[in-house]
């Protein structure tokens, strides 16, 4: 099996990293070396601690040959079954992308797209092919996650839906499908969750441990709301806020605390500092 994920950053290298541990060929475009270079380190990363957790089949090496770095998309594999888009949450840019990936490959290859929240019929109507298109949700941390959200568009042709069930089968998580409408199933509750915890910080409810705690331990919840926002990345969680908040209405208005600590810098574990303290 061939695959390859545009955009190699916590997401791209994280499915990049789950498909060659079931020994697919992957090939991970970034924008140029250096960014290559990182998400190669970020596999290296995700292998080694997988294997820490006595979860690989055979060595970090063994899984990383399986994976090629690339700098440009036209460098896809023509032949490839499955291209997943993986850049960040900016309609623009997935658009742009998904346009020079149809260019890259054979009219077989399923394209995907791993948006949180962004219409599937939108971002598949650019395509000439749009029958091949199909959203698969990936969560974060994607190596341990359980879940991937199956989007159909409304031109997704059976077919591409049950390649999408079965790549999922293939990887060892559990899928649900649905109909493609704004933030999906996941999205659009896990957000709303975040967005009030959110605003009962601001509000000085409690604290930010508490918050969470009250959901994990009340409600069986793996993480809070506001760990979890901070692994996601505040910015992230504005950019769908804003998204929803426009297609859905003003119950999905971001919070000034969120607006603020975006401005500041403070987006979570991948800047040290969201709403807790990341080393």
């Amino acid at each position: 099996m061939r695959v390859a994920v545009v955009g190699g950053g916590r997401m791209g290298s994280g499915i990049a990293q789950v498909f060659a541990t079931v020994g697919a060929e992957v090939t991970v475009v970034e924008s140029d070396t250096i960014a290559a270079k990182a998400a190669l380190t970020r596999v290296e990363t995700g292998l080694r601690r997988a294997a820490e957790r006595g979860k690989l089949e055979g060595t970090p090496s063994q899984v990383l040959s399986r994976i090629d770095f690339v700098t440009e998309i036209p460098a896809l594999p023509k032949n490839a079954d499955l291209v997943v888009e993986a850049v960040p949450e900016a309609p623009e840019l997935k658009v742009r992308v998904l346009t020079a990936v149809e260019l890259a490959v054979s009219t077989e290859t399923v394209v995907a797209t791993n948006t949180s929240s962004l219409s599937v019929a939108e971002l598949g109507a650019v395509l000439v092919h749009p029958g091949r298109f199909v959203g698969m949700h990936f969560f974060n941390p994607v190596p341990v996650s359980k879940l991937v959200e199956i989007v159909l568009g409304p031109n997704t042709r059976d077919d591409v839906r049950d390649k999408a069930l079965a790549w999922v089968k293939l990887l060892g998580k559990a899928d649900v499908v649905v109909r493609d409408s704004p933030g999906f199933a996941t999205s659009r509750l896990g957000v709303m969750l975040g967005l009030e915890a959110i605003r009962m910080l601001e509000e000085g409810v409690a604290d930010a441990e508490s918050i969470d705690r009250a959901m994990e331990l009340g409600y069986g919840h793996p993480m809070g709301p506001l760990r979890s926002t901070d692994l996601v990345g505040l910015d992230v969680r504005l950019a769908i806020a804003e998204y929803l908040e426009r297609t859905l209405g003003d119950r999905f208005a971001p919070p000034k605390l969120l607006r603020d600590k975006v401005e500041r810098g403070e987006l979570g574990r991948k800047s040290g500092q969201g709403f807790y303290a990341w080393n």
